[in-house]
């Protein structure tokens, strides 16, 4: 006979009790069956549990070894069924997440990844850090369940939420003398001939092309004076007077010494970022939840 866990929550109630009357009562079940429950599990074990006549009932050495791993059973069956349950509701299990450079610097993202962390302490968030086209790959095979990315061309297995648009600004060095457009925004057309401060192409690969696809858009060619990796190289090269660059609002976060923001006059120069994951593969309950939840920081601030 496979022992089966009423089976352990009988025998608990009997060694429990000491008495079959008392512990069938417990368990609102007639004394006999309880009594034939009991020889069937002493019987499957080969061991006997119980001494017992007609006036006491009696722990055996087997039955006092078996009584602790019978609690030890029933406590891991709990355990497991309330963390199932709670896994299925959001409240445990794992999220990695891709992440550009800029996001640390947006603050609907922030404050969303925080609050989620504040109300969901025992979900694991695993951030990795990927310009755009890099967390492609991760995307399909796996590695990240859901990627925070800029616009860009997306495999067919990809699916994608707008989750908001970021303006561009024009980041130059104090005495720059476009600083006087501060109040009115500078056209894009009007960055041809001063030397500029990129990304590198391989880094800020949506950005990049972002960006020149807008400057081509206004008949500006660029000129290129400096190229770097991160975020806060980009705005050290400005403040040195190297060139100026045009970010992402984000950027207007980190505040460099000598560095001025100048927004753009052109309404139609915003990125996209996006929350992106896979089609076809399950998402679990917390990044259903953190998904959600920052969906609805955006709407708020959107209300505002």
């Amino acid at each position: 006979m496979a022992i089966e866990l009423r089976h352990l929550r009988y025998f608990i109630a009997v060694a429990e009790e000491l008495h079959f009357g008392r512990a069938a009562e417990r368990l609102n079940i007639s004394q006999p069956p309880l009594s034939q429950q009991i020889q069937s599990l002493e019987n499957s074990i080969n061991a006997q549990l119980l001494e017992r006549n007609n006036r006491n009932v009696k722990l055996t050495p087997a039955g006092n070894m078996f009584l602790e791993e019978a609690y030890q059973i029933l406590a891991q069956v709990d355990a497991a069924t309330t963390k199932a349950a709670r896994m299925q509701k959001g409240e445990l299990g794992e999220i990695s997440i891709g992440f550009t450079s800029t996001t640390p610097f947006m603050p609907k993202i922030t404050l969303s990844l925080r609050q989620f962390r504040e109300r969901y302490p025992e979900v694991s968030i695993h951030m990795h850090q990927m310009n755009t086209k890099q967390q492609l790959s991760p995307l399909l095979t796996g590695r990240i369940d859901m990627g925070i990315m800029r616009n860009t061309q997306l495999p067919d297995n990809l699916e994608s939420r707008l989750l908001f648009r970021e303006s561009f600004v024009l980041a130059v060095y104090d005495g720059h003398p476009l600083l006087e457009y501060t109040e009115q925004g500078v056209k894009l057309e009007m960055l041809a001939g001063y030397p500029l401060v990129f990304f590198e192409r391989e880094v800020g690969t949506a950005l990049y092309d972002e960006i020149m696809t807008l400057l081509a858009q206004a008949g500006v060619t660029p000129m290129i004076s400096q190229e770097a990796g991160e975020a806060m190289t980009i705005l050290g090269l400005v403040s040195a007077g190297l060139g100026i660059s045009v970010v992402t609002e984000s950027f207007t976060r980190m505040k460099v010494d000598g560095v001025q923001y100048i927004p753009l006059a052109d309404n139609y120069s915003f990125s996209e970022v996006w929350l992106v994951n896979h089609k076809n593969r399950p998402v679990s309950a917390a990044a259903n939840r953190l998904t959600k939840l920052l969906i609805s920081n955006i709407l708020n601030e959107k209300n505002k």
